[in-house]
Formats: C-alpha cells, sequence, structure tokens
C-alpha cells in the first residue's frame, strides 16, 4: 500500500519541479546565449547584420532602360520595397507567415504547433519569414540535413532572426527575403524571377502572377511553373486560397482568375539567350578592364561583376538591338541555303590546302582540347574523330541532336556562314546594335571587334577621299583601263577587275559601280603612304601596310573599325570613337566611371559631304542599287559594297545622318566561300541585312531616325560633284597627273 501524499511531500515535490523548471530555463537561456557567442558555429556579428552580403548579378542595361542580360553567379538583381507588387508581399504573407506584421522575428504560437502536428504525422513549417531571410544570407551551406544540426541552425535562426528585427523594419525585412529567395531556373530574388518568367518587373506582377512565384517556394522543382505546369497551377491556386483566407484577397477575384492558364512568358537566364550575347561578352571583358587600369575598387578589392551587383548602362538602343538580331537571322537561313545549292555536285574539301584547315579546325575544337587533357593519343583521337557519336548540331531551322562523326561536324561547320554588323551613331559614337555572329551558344567567337577580315572594295572611299583632298574632281573622267603600278624595290602591281565599264567614265560613276581599274588610277596618283594614313586617320587600328593594292582592301579590318571609319563621312569630318558604355555604378547606385568618348577632326568638312554624295551614287546608280529598286528602302542613304578574291568575304557599309551600319559575311575560313560572284557579292551576301535592319528602324517612328539627307556645309561647296553641270578643264589625265607631281 503506498504511503498516502502529504502536504509537506507536495511541497517537496513542486519544489523539485519548480527547481526543475528554472533550472531547464537557465540551460536553455545559457545555451541560446552561448549559440550567440557563436559556441556552435559563427553567428555573424552587428555589422554583418547591418551590411548582409549576397552575391548579387551585374544587370547590363540598354540606353531606353531595358535589360539587356546579367553577369551572375546567381542571377539575383535586388529592388526596393516599392518597387515590389502588393500582390507579391500579400502572397508571401498569406503562405509563409500570416502573423509577420505582429512577431519578433519568433512566431512562438506556429512553433509550439509543430509538435501537435508532428504527433499526428503531418509536417507544418515552423520558420518565419525572418528566419527564411536568416537562413538565406547566413547560412552558405543552406538547410542543414543532419537532425541535430538542423535543430542547432534552428536555434541560431532565431538568434539571427531577432537580431534583423532590430536592426530593420518589415518592409525591409520582406523586401531582402524577397531579393535572397532562389525561384529555380537561375533567377534568385523577385526582379529576376518577375523577369524569367514573365518578362515582366515586379511592381507590375498580378495577384495569379505573384501567386505562381510565391508557390514556388513550397519546392523549386516540385512546382516549377516550366517543369511540372499543372502543379504550379494547383500551387498558385492553393496560394491564392490562402490569400482569400488571410483577408488579403476577395473571393469574388479569386474566382475570376482562378482558371486562367499560367500565362507564363519565360525568357530564360543564361548567358546563350537573350538578346546581344557577343556583346555582353565583349562587354564584360572591357569593364573589367577600365576597372583594373582605373584601380577602381571596393575598398581595395576589385569588383566581381559576377557577385557585386553593378549596374552598367550602354549605348545599345534595345529595340534596334532586336531588329538587327531578326534581319539576320531572316537573311541568313536564305543565304546560306543559296550557298549550300551552290556546292551541290561538288567537293569543297579537295586539295592539301583544305585538309590543313579541316586539321587546324579540329585542333581547335572543344573535343580534341578534351581529349588531350584525358591523355589520349593522335591516333586515339584521330579514331574518336571518325566515329559516330550523338552531337548537337545547329541549323538555321533549331538545334538538332544527330548520329555523326565529329570529324563530319567540323567540315559541317566549315561550311557555315558567319555573319556580323554593328550600328552606330555617326555624331556620338554611341554603338546602338551589335551582332557578332549568327549563335552564341555554337559559336563564342565575336566577329564585330575580336574578329579582322579582308575589307575589298569597301576600303576605296579612303583613296577617294585622299583623291579629292588633292583637287582632283569627283566629275573627272579617265580611261577605264588597265592600270599597272611600279613601287621602287617591290614587283609591279596591275589589278584584276570584272564587271568592267567601257571607255571613260567619271570618279562618281566609278564609285558607284566598284571599278577596281579607276581605284588604281586614283592610287597612282595619291601613293599608298597618303591613303593608309587616310585610313588609320579614320580609325582603322589593324595594320594598314603602304602598298598599292590597299586601295581594292587587301588589309584586314574589324566591322567596329570600319564603322567607326564610314562615320567621318557622315558626321562632316569629325571621327568619333565607337563608345558602349555610358556609365558604371555600384549596387547602391554610385557612378564609377562614365565615358568621355575621344573625338578628333580628321577630314576637312566639304571632303565628308561631297563623299556622301559620292556614296549616296552606289545607291542611286551602282552596286548598291538593290537597297531601293528591291528591298524598297529609298531614304538618302549612302553606301559601300565589298567583294574579296574568290568571293570569301561579302561587305556592305551604310551610312545616313543618323546611323551607321557595316555588315560582313564570310565562312569561318577564307578558303571556303561562295563559288560565283552572284551570290558571294556584298551585295547579296550583306546589303540584304542592312535593308531589313532599316526598313524595320524606319518603320519604328519612336526610335526618332531621320530620313532626311546630309547637312551641305554652311559656307557652301565649291567642289563640282554633281556631274550633269561640270565642265571638265581641257587638259589631259597626262597633264593632270604632271600638275599633281606625279
Amino acid at each position: 500500500m503506498s504511503k498516502s501524499l502529504t502536504p509537506e511531500s507536495i511541497k517537496k515535490y513542486n519544489h523539485r519541479l519548480w527547481k526543475l523548471l528554472i533550472g531547464g530555463m537557465v540551460v536553455f537561456a545559457l545555451f541560446i546565449v552561448a549559440i550567440g557567442y557563436g559556441l556552435f558555429g559563427d553567428i555573424p556579428s552587428f555589422r554583418a547584420i547591418e551590411h548582409p552580403k549576397s552575391n548579387e548579378a551585374t544587370e547590363i542595361m540598354s540606353e531606353d532602360g531595358k535589360v539587356l542580360g546579367t553577369y551572375f553567379v546567381k542571377n539575383r538583381s535586388n529592388v526596393n520595397y516599392s518597387q515590389i507588387s502588393p500582390n507579391v508581399v500579400n502572397a508571401l504573407i498569406a503562405t509563409e507567415d500570416v502573423r509577420f506584421r505582429s512577431h519578433s522575428g519568433i512566431d512562438f504560437k506556429r512553433t509550439f504547433t509543430i509538435f501537435f502536428y508532428a504527433m499526428m504525422g503531418k509536417k507544418q513549417g515552423g520558420s518565419t519569414i525572418t528566419q527564411q531571410l536568416a537562413l538565406n544570407l547566413f547560412s552558405e551551406e543552406g538547410r542543414q540535413k543532419n537532425y541535430f544540426k538542423r535543430i542547432i541552425q534552428k536555434f541560431q535562426e532565431w538568434v539571427i532572426a531577432v537580431k534583423l528585427e532590430r536592426n530593420y523594419t518589415k518592409e525591409e525585412i520582406i523586401t531582402m527575403y524577397l531579393n535572397t529567395v532562389d525561384f529555380g531556373n537561375q533567377a534568385y530574388g523577385i526582379k529576376s524571377a518577375a523577369r524569367v518568367y514573365f518578362n515582366t518587373t515586379p511592381d507590375k506582377l498580378t495577384v495569379p502572377q505573384a501567386a505562381v512565384l510565391v508557390g514556388i517556394q513550397r519546392g523549386i522543382t516540385r512546382y516549377s511553373p516550366t517543369k511540372n505546369p499543372d502543379r504550379a497551377l494547383t500551387r498558385r491556386n492553393t496560394v491564392m486560397a490562402l490569400m482569400v483566407k488571410a483577408d488579403l484577397l476577395t473571393a469574388e477575384d479569386f474566382d475570376s482568375v482562378k482558371d486562367k492558364p499560367l500565362g507564363l512568358r519565360f525568357t530564360p537566364a543564361t548567358t546563350n539567350d537573350g538578346i546581344a550575347p557577343y556583346f555582353r561578352a565583349v562587354l564584360k571583358t572591357e569593364v573589367k578592364k577600365i576597372l583594373e587600369e582605373r584601380s577602381i575598387t571596393k575598398n581595395g578589392t576589385p569588383y566581381d561583376l559576377d557577385r557585386d551587383g553593378l549596374k552598367i548602362t550602354t549605348t545599345i538602343n534595345y529595340d534596334m538591338q532586336v531588329y538587327a538580331e531578326e534581319a539576320q537571322k531572316e537573311y541568313m537561313k536564305v543565304l546560306q541555303q543559296q550557298f549550300s545549292n551552290s556546292w551541290k555536285g561538288r567537293n569543297p574539301f579537295k586539295g592539301k590546302d583544305i585538309e590543313m584547315v579541316i586539321d587546324q579546325g579540329v585542333k581547335r575544337s572543344d573535343r580534341y582540347k578534351s581529349l588531350k587533357l584525358e591523355g589520349k593519343s593522335d591516333e586515339e583521337i584521330n579514331t574518336d574523330f571518325n566515329t559516330p557519336s550523338r552531337l548537337t548540331i545547329f541549323t538555321w531551322k533549331g538545334n538538332i541532336d544527330t548520329l555523326m562523326k565529329p570529324i563530319d561536324s567540323v567540315k559541317y561547320y566549315k561550311l557555315l556562314l558567319r555573319n556580323a554588323m554593328m550600328a552606330m551613331d555617326p555624331k556620338t559614337g554611341y554603338i546602338k546594335a551589335w551582332v557578332g555572329g549568327i549563335n552564341y551558344e555554337h559559336f563564342k567567337y565575336d566577329q564585330v571587334k575580336m574578329g579582322t577580315r579582308q575589307v575589298g572594295s569597301t576600303a576605296k572611299p579612303f583613296t577617294y577621299a585622299v583623291a579629292i583632298e588633292n583637287g582632283i574632281s569627283p566629275c573627272l573622267s579617265v580611261p577605264n583601263v588597265p592600270v599597272t603600278i611600279s613601287t621602287p624595290g617591290s614587283p609591279d602591281w596591275t589589278p584584276r577587275s570584272s564587271g568592267t565599264l567601257s571607255g571613260n567614265i567619271t570618279l562618281l560613276k566609278a564609285l558607284a559601280n566598284s571599278q577596281n581599274y579607276i581605284a588604281a588610277y586614283l592610287m597612282n596618283i595619291v601613293g599608298a603612304d597618303a591613303v593608309a594614313v587616310e585610313a588609320k586617320k579614320m580609325g582603322i587600328t589593324s595594320d594598314v601596310p603602304a602598298v598599292p593594292s590597299i586601295c581594292l582592301g587587301s588589309f584586314d579590318a574589324s566591322v567596329y573599325d570600319m564603322v567607326g571609319a564610314y562615320s567621318v563621312f557622315a558626321n562632316k569630318g569629325t571621327w568619333t570613337q565607337p563608345t558602349y558604355i555610358l556609365k558604371i555604378e555600384d549596387k547602391n547606385g554610385i557612378v564609377l566611371y562614365d565615358s568621355k568618348p575621344t573625338i578628333k577632326v580628321v577630314m576637312n568638312e566639304e571632303i565628308a559631304y561631297v563623299m556622301t554624295r559620292m556614296l549616296r551614287g552606289v545607291i542611286t546608280g551602282g552596286t548598291g542599287w538593290r537597297l531601293a529598286g528591291k528591298y524598297g528602302v529609298t531614304a538618302p542613304i549612302g553606301g559601300k559594297t565589298g567583294t574579296t578574291q574568290n568571293n570569301s568575304d561579302g561587305w556592305f557599309m551604310g551610312i545616313s545622318p543618323d546611323l551607321v551600319t557595316g555588315v560582313w559575311t564570310g565562312c569561318e575560313d577564307r578558303a571556303f566561300h561562295f563559288t560565283s560572284t552572284r551570290d558571294g557579292e556584298g551585295a547579296n551576301s550583306a546589303l540584304p541585312i542592312f535593308a531589313g535592319f532599316m526598313k524595320r528602324i524606319y518603320a519604328n517612328p519612336g526610335l526618332k531616325v531621320s530620313r532626311a539627307d546630309f547637312e551641305p556645309p554652311k559656307n557652301g561647296v565649291s567642289i563640282v560633284y554633281d556631274c550633269n553641270n561640270y565642265v571638265e578643264p581641257e587638259q589631259t589625265t597626262t597633264e593632270l597627273d604632271k600638275k599633281l607631281g606625279f
């Protein structure tokens, strides 16, 4: 028989219970204090709480304020509370933390219900939004998998959450949370998520869109709108139902949208996708160079473009960039088919020189380099390249997965035409569009600035400009016959010519119809040194050797340099350095760098104006007639076509008062080319892309690209360029040569 409880024993029992309870509370308090002092793992300092670190993407902006792309480890761009739609905030609170506005970082009521739900075999998240923010900001490892480590981590979250609540307002906490959370598909933060999933900004997110994004937080893969759209739709409606329950959405509004589709406008966040990928790659290298050369650092530490959240404002116009890429894609599909048809029934891979080119292509490939790193012998590599393998091949109809020998893929790509173009405002030097290649995913090499190719007849205006500077009239009529130029110490040079016009022709007509003999005639008068100096003054940075053949464009130059050079004609004789960076700001909006383009007067304004008249003649009655005659671009545009030997390169340079554009087309190696000039000349391989670009631009009045003609000098023009009113001096061309001292 047990003893009955006496008042003394009850008192003693209660005393022990209180001691146990108080002792437990003291131990727990000491445990929390120990966590606060970092005895169970580092806890962020007060300074770290004030300045939380997070990888933040650098944004590349167009001149008109649109995002061209980002550089990132995690594609995160921050926004302020005022830039977030209330729909997002309401959806988040209703779903994740309904008492967010009333607790101090820890929702004890919700915490203790976890144990109740656990006993019923149900799971319920116990972390408040503030605790989740603490995990996002200060736990590099993420949520611990080990049970005991997770318990420690949970209490660490408590400590950090309380600190966050003491240092930040509720609006600041929810903003930080939405800026740091992972939404999947390389979208970190609400700004990136809004752009990636709906191609919009956070302030414009509707209730259903906000519910989709908040719903992802229950499981990034499980509720991904792109991977599991049905589950994402169900989860979206669940979030909206919770908003109704929390009185943050009316039942009527819920009923009106619950049956609507997801309405995604998915735009992946990768360096390969999106507009201007070649430009963004070149820009990144240039920004790093600027920051390094000017010693612009973050408290002595070099800026990391992938993590430090810079904002780079560029000169690129978003619409013009889209138009340039559309024009390229539209015509290159057609041109590639022409190229392929021209080689039907022929073998383009005959000859030792071609075999060397293919061998070089193999050795430049990523596959070859990988096999070399694996220690494979040349024989093993050769076997690999001749063994069929599953490959993804680029075509203008889209990527194709196929079984192909790697060596055949090298040959396939050698016969794939490449293309590049750039457009620039000649008055400011601001580059408006930049297309460095046909597909950045497959071909990373930029052909606008990094690559140079032989320029062909697009170099002829340099020689003509020097001639006019030396007093030779555009209306001078000379015999269109072969010219041989003798240079001391070098063999005589006589250019070849096709499509030669017979008889005497004016210089104006000669340039319009790209006559080689007349260009050589002028070169013989003015000299190679003068032309080489002129080209360099106009901004050609590659080597321009002082040899007679440069009058026909035997030297190599980049699209970037050629556009800059032609801008001299359009900008009244002034060369303005091609510019593509307006300013660089840090994540707090402090300007680290702003551009100051170099400006040089390199040509007399009257000479430049006369050259615009001569280049207009190329369009109105010369090799560029298709621009208006076939493609309907009737604005007063000047231009010059260019075709190199064996039709390896096709060029078109187009100028207007507001825009100068260069287009180049050719294969990766000059050994592969069109079989006929009809298809390979610049008028067919480059001009149509320029035409497609300009038609789109003129159709958009918001771009304010004028259709006006070039303005003549205010003091008038003494040089006669209208050859209908020109009276030629009574002297022979030989006498003219003597007069000029040649």
